[in-house]
């Protein structure tokens, strides 16, 4: 099944989102350039990267005498995303970027997961290698790396993870010592460095964190370096090979086109990323960005399995048709296939909705026209952050998982995709801190932003919405409740047993707000509306009870 990228969904979840709030601070970027964009990268998307997706799984990446070959065909569609300029749309003009808002950024490159997770994933990283280079980097990383990483000449990586340390970054041991002269020289080995080799382009830049010599124990002793595979000259130009390399690739799950590799660092000249001791908060200018992206990743998976999921029910015959009687009918016309591809796709409309709402928030917090308005926009990116990405990749897996229910037996097989797409959307959840986390930041810190505002103007605007939609009212009031209680308790056992349902009530309260405003701007929805807010919305008062039951009943039994 090919991908048909969902345009005119994106244009009514962008409105929703409020893109048009971008005007002042982005003129060039009207509707109809905009619309262009969007046609552009999914024509792209469609015709180039999507027909790899099926050969990616089959084939993968391969490491073979030290180096990593990308997945056939990645490397030449990489280089054909690279030359159209998809990979330079939001970064800034002085940097070699369009300077467009990254809310059409989130857009595009949903329509580029959606064809591919593997392939997407290499892009992906380096917008947050770039985001933090730009607000981080000295001038000489600025003036050298980012035009390349804009390009797309040369990718970026986020290194992290290593045996010890997975979330817990506090434990890392990777070593930054000086060398002599004004650098560092990296020791240690790294985990899961996503597209960490590849023969996709000249050169990659490796953001990695490390201790200096006597650096404080825990997070505040960890230190962010710029380590490129290739020595980059004064000039800008990548030279001899450094001395960081892989040693191997991971045999995953699912996205095996990505080159999940084990990186090495035998002593790899490296530059300090902003101040000594601080990389932990340069890193999460990263951390954050991808966060967004990946939210967008969970969009597109989902997107991919429905268009497969819909596609095969309407050519499955099987059964009499609960509607006209009809015999051996194709199975789109029995009530429970379609309750499940409504709820694929009313959950889809919303979660691009919120990532692109988020975005939206982003590029306010930075080009807002006063620094009230950017004040506001930050608390509103920060509180619907967590949401973006750990509600829309919860979805991409229940939309995956649904998608194989609706192939039956034969979505338990590998010809028709549909197994792919679950083995794919799984891993979503775990990246970029696992959405057990995500919830747990909710919670524990976003609740309580600007003393309560951030989420006392959300409900405010809920509420203004709702005045005609007794679900979305009731929906809000849950939100508020739920959250009343949680605050009182931050940060103890009680709250933290009820982050990971709060989060989900939150996220279906705000997907729910997106809807109907959809539907309110285009009739098109109100039918989907209308059966998110009695399937989904209508659950919400009850899923209180979990949030607030506290901690006293997590007692594990062997």
């Amino acid at each position: 099944m090919t991908y048909r990228p969902p345009l005119r969904d994106m244009t009514a979840a962008l409105k929703a989102a409020g893109f048009d709030r971008l005007a002042e601070a982005f003129p060039e970027a009207d509707a109809e350039t905009a619309w262009a964009v969007l046609e552009a990268a999914g024509e792209f998307a469609a015709g180039v990267i999507a027909p790899l997706n099926r050969q990616g799984d089959l084939t993968g990446a391969r490491y073979e005498n030290g180096r990593v070959t990308a997945a056939p065909g990645f490397a030449d569609a990489y280089r054909q995303f690279a030359q159209g300029g998809w990979n330079s749309l939001s970064a800034d003009y002085e940097h070699g970027g369009q300077g467009l808002p990254k809310t059409l950024e989130i857009a595009v490159f949903e329509m580029i997961q959606a064809a591919s997770l593997a392939f997407g994933l290499c892009p992906m990283l380096t917008q947050g290698a770039i985001e933090a280079l730009a607000a981080h980097g000295t001038q000489r990383q600025k003036r050298l790396l980012l035009p390349k990483l804009v390009s797309g000449e040369w990718t970026g990586t986020m290194n992290l993870t290593e045996p010890q340390a997975g979330s817990d970054l506090a434990a890392l041991t990777t070593r930054a010592e000086p060398d002599g002269e004004g650098g560092w020289r990296l020791t240690g080995q790294k985990i899961f460095i996503t597209w960490g080799d590849h023969d996709a382009a000249e050169n990659i830049v490796h953001l990695v964190l490390a201790r200096l010599p006597g650096a404080p124990e825990g997070s505040r002793g960890i230190s962010l370096f710029a380590c490129p595979k290739r020595l980059v000259d004064d000039d800008g130009a990548a030279g001899g090979l450094n001395d960081v390399r892989p040693v191997g690739i991971e045999h995953k799950l699912g996205i095996h086109g990505s080159p999940t590799c084990v990186m090495a660092f035998e002593g790899a000249r490296a530059e300090l990323v902003g101040v000594e001791h601080q990389g932990l908060a340069a890193m999460f200018t990263m951390m954050n960005a991808a966060r967004l992206q990946v939210g967008a990743q969970g969009v597109g998976i989902a997107e991919r399995a429905y268009q497969a999921a819909l596609a095969f029910s309407l050519e499955r015959r099987q059964g009499r048709s609960a509607w006209t009687g009809e015999a051996n009918a194709v199975i789109h016309d029995h009530p429970d296939v379609r309750r499940m591809l409504m709820l694929m796709r009313s959950k889809i409309l919303a979660a691009r909705a919120i990532c692109l709402s988020t975005a939206v928030a982003a590029d306010l917090s930075r080009h807002g026209a006063t620094e009230e308005a950017r004040e506001a926009a930050k608390l509103r990116e920060e509180l619907l952050t967590p949401i973006a990405k750990a509600w829309s990749t919860d979805l991409g897996v229940e939309a995956a998982s649904l998608g194989v229910q609706i192939h039956g037996g034969m979505g338990f097989i590998e010809e028709t995709g549909a197994a792919q797409h679950y083995r794919d959307a799984r891993i979503l959840p775990i990246y970029e801190g696992t959405n057990g986390i995500q919830a747990i930041d909710l919670v524990g810190r976003k609740l309580t932003l600007g003393g309560g505002e951030a989420l006392a103007s959300l409900l405010a605007e809920i509420r203004d919405t709702a005045i005609s939609e007794p679900r979305l009212m009731e929906g809000g009031a849950a939100l508020e409740e739920a959250a009343a209680w949680l605050a009182a308790r931050r940060n103890t056992p009680d709250a933290l047993a009820g982050a990971t349902g709060f989060l989900k009530l939150a996220g279906d309260v705000v997907g729910g707000w997106m809807l109907a405003k959809m539907a309110a701007a285009d009739e098109a929805y109100e039918n989907t509306w209308r059966f998110y807010a009695e399937q989904v919305l209508a659950t919400v008062p009850g899923q209180v009870a979990g949030v607030v039951q506290g901690a006293g009943v997590l007692e594990v039994e062997g």
